[in-house]
């Protein structure tokens, strides 16, 4: 397992360093305050062809691996959560229809993806359909040369601002998990409308909206990969979500650990900076721990999936433990600011508030549990 980066994976790496320590952080506070989609920073990340990483170059990618893709996304997220998380969100529709895609999808709606030209998103979840995809509720019915969609999806992130949404319904309600279809959806498809956009704990940037589908017709052409396959479609779709997930909370707990080192320098007390207390030391021992450990984690999932070999075992793995982890290290880094750290003054506070989304996104952490449980008791049972 080899984590070096070659001469164009380091140069990209370098380039998005600087811009996300010259561009993205100075305005993070600043986009999150006023909770509008930071169309600036995005299409920054267009200039700098981010957008299709993994996707080969045949189809308007770069054509580079899994593991530069969460790189790239550790950085970003290290210095704008809610920049990191679009960069996330928008892979959520580039995967499947690179993996499920017929040559025409790839050609109509993955190379507009790559560039960057009209941003992705991913449509399951729903009022009564989260950790249980099989109590999906949104309709597909076969009319002619349409399929017909009714239904509602909520928090679907990047919802209103992406224009190819990926969209999980049952086109056979008795058969659950195995009546699911998978489609592509674009914005503007008659039928096909926006609805409450949520307001949240942390994440005001980042529009996760309702997805509404009234008699909304979608051309046969736009189904994707096969009929009742559509679990498959979602469920490789979330194990890659989940390194995406993890690699937002690696980023997060570096940035909480980046403020924390500087501040416990600074901060006297007692005559002496906080940093020389055994007390601090050892939370900043732990919290350097838990990034790295977080790391090679999230790094072996998106390796072990550059290679064509399974992981989804090690995504759940790298995704309860980076999310946990980075809620861990961002609440101690509260504690080591004090009182300071409670206000909106310091970003440690955004940070703690932003840890707790990925303890719940693209399935919670219990769901991991049972994810790697039942992967574990198969190996080794």
């Amino acid at each position: 397992m080899d984590f070096t980066f070659n001469e164009d994976q380091t140069a990209i790496l370098e380039a998005v360093k600087e811009f996300a320590d010259e561009e993205l952080a100075p305005k993070a506070k600043e986009i999150d305050e006023a909770g509008v989609w930071p169309a600036e920073n995005v299409g920054k990340l267009v200039e700098l062809d981010l957008m299709g990483i993994a996707v080969p170059e045949e189809y308007g990618g770069l054509g580079m691996d899994f593991l530069t893709w969460a790189a790239v996304g550790e950085e970003l997220s290290r210095a704008c959560t809610t920049t990191g998380a679009i960069f996330g969100a928008h892979m959520l529709a580039i995967f499947p229809i690179m993996t499920f895609g017929t040559e025409e999808q790839k050609q109509r709606c993955l190379m507009p993806l790559a560039r960057g030209e009209k941003i992705g998103a991913f449509g399951l979840t729903e009022p009564g359909a989260g950790s249980d995809a099989g109590a999906v509720s949104t309709k597909a019915e076969l009319d002619g040369d349409h399929y017909v969609l009714n239904g509602t999806k909520i928090f679907i992130s990047n919802g209103g601002e992406a224009e190819i949404y990926v969209i999980i319904a049952s086109s056979n309600p008795e058969r659950g998990v195995r009546g699911l279809t998978a489609f592509i959806v674009e914005k503007g498809t008659p039928g096909f409308e926006f609805g409450k956009e949520e307001k949240k704990m942390a994440f005001s940037a980042l529009p996760n909206r309702e997805l509404i589908f009234n008699d909304c017709r979608v051309p046969k052409e736009n189904l994707l990969g096969r009929e009742k396959a559509g679990f498959l479609v979602a469920m490789r779709t979330l194990a890659v979500g989940r390194i995406g997930m993890a690699i937002g909370a690696v980023g997060l707990a570096r940035a909480a650990l980046e403020a924390a080192v500087p501040y416990s320098k600074q901060r006297e007390q007692f005559g002496k900076p906080i940093s020389s207390f055994q007390a601090i030391q050892f939370m900043l021992a732990d919290m350097a721990t838990e990034v790295d450990a977080a790391r090679l984690l999230t790094w072996r999932a998106a390796w072990l999936k550059d290679q064509g070999k399974p992981f989804e075992k090690e995504a759940a793995m790298a995704k309860l433990y980076a999310s946990e982890a980075g809620m861990r290290v961002t609440t101690k880094a509260v504690q080591i600011f004090g009182g300071y750290g409670y206000t909106v003054d310091f970003p440690v506070e955004r940070y703690m508030r932003e840890a707790k989304l990925f303890e719940i996104v693209e399935g919670t952490s219990e769901i991991q549990r049972m994810v790697i449980a039942n992967q574990v008791i198969r190996e080794l049972g």
